[in-house]
């Protein structure tokens, strides 16, 4: 049987059901005081905390991207199973026509999941002892005519009107993306200063900048794309390269325009898909779970309308 026929993605009282289960493995949790197992059913899908302090009502969407939406829960269920199992993105437009919702809500109901995807709170370095990360960076977005235009004072090697994208990726592990304003040592080096453990092995190609800013790990390897050179024993950029394929072509051909204001939570969709890939022994129910826990504590509104 597909996934896609499973009663929670059908039926807004299963979907409730199974998100509780997912949620509250020990019993409702209350959002307002956190206090586990001591709440009482109201009514179906609606709890009481029995806290003296506390006595507040609660469902199992409170204080998750979910919250307050008139969307029933099943659909949103499935549209978090969708943007997780889908390796390139689902559009909003592809959404709200799957769904049978508004393609406003499709929009939002997309934003909200990618911060659901987002990293919740610091995260330990890449790399270390023995371990290879590979950095590089992209551009993305502008006008087709100034896809090949340079802009070396302000960008670097990339195109006029671009967003810049710097990407980290472990060997056999896991990516981090990031939004800059401009290719620089001064924007580049906070960003492997903070994100790499000092004992990892940086892979990077024949850009001048990564030069001394290689020097703060224990060996930096660069190949020299400009000659033709991309693999030099183990010294290679192949990996994000091909990172960066995925995610430029979700990017171009899914979801063909997106405003800087909103690329860090596009970056925040395609890193998760990749650091809960197949290959790291994950599949797309379980993708969709590690999501779906992802929820709770963030929120948006619908003050921003931009694409």
């Amino acid at each position: 049987m597909s996934n896609l026929n499973s009663p929670h993605f059908q039926n807004e009282e299963a979907a409730r059901e199974y998100l509780e289960k997912l949620r509250w493995p020990s019993g409702a949790v209350c959002p307002h005081c956190g206090v586990i197992g001591t709440a009482y059913t109201t009514k179906r899908g609606k709890y009481r905390c029995a806290e003296k302090e506390c006595r507040k009502d609660f469902s199992v969407t409170i204080g998750t991207v979910y919250e307050r939406s008139h969307i029933p829960l099943h659909k949103w269920l499935l549209a978090t199973y969708l943007l997780c199992s889908s390796k390139k993105g689902i559009s909003s437009h592809q959404l709200h026509r799957t769904l049978g919702v508004t393609y406003k809500s499709a929009w939002f109901m997309t934003h909200r999941i990618r911060e659901a995807m987002a990293p919740h709170g610091e995260l330990p370095p890449l790399g270390g002892k023995g371990k290879t990360v590979e950095a590089d960076e992209t551009y993305v977005g502008g006008k087709e005519k100034n896809k090949h235009a340079k802009d070396r004072k302000h960008l670097g090697r990339g195109g006029v009107g671009k967003e810049v994208v710097v990407s980290l990726v472990e060997r056999g592990g896991k990516v981090r993306s990031h939004h800059v304003q401009h290719v620089t040592a001064a924007t580049l080096r906070p960003v492997l200063n903070e994100q790499l453990h000092a004992d990892s092995r940086l892979m990077t190609d024949e850009a001048r900048l990564y030069i001394p800013l290689g020097k703060a790990f224990a060996e930096h390897h660069a190949v020299n794309h400009g000659i033709g050179e991309y693999v030099r024993g183990d010294a290679h950029t192949n990996t994000i390269e091909g990172y960066f394929s995925i995610f430029k072509r979700g990017m171009t051909g899914v979801y063909q325009h997106c405003s800087a204001d909103h690329l860090k939570r596009y970056l925040a969709e395609f890193d998760f898909r990749y650091n809960s890939r197949e290959g790291l022994g994950v599949d797309d129910a379980a993708r969709t779970e590690i999501a779906l826990k992802g929820i709770e504590g963030k929120r948006l509104t619908y003050r921003r309308t931009a694409a």
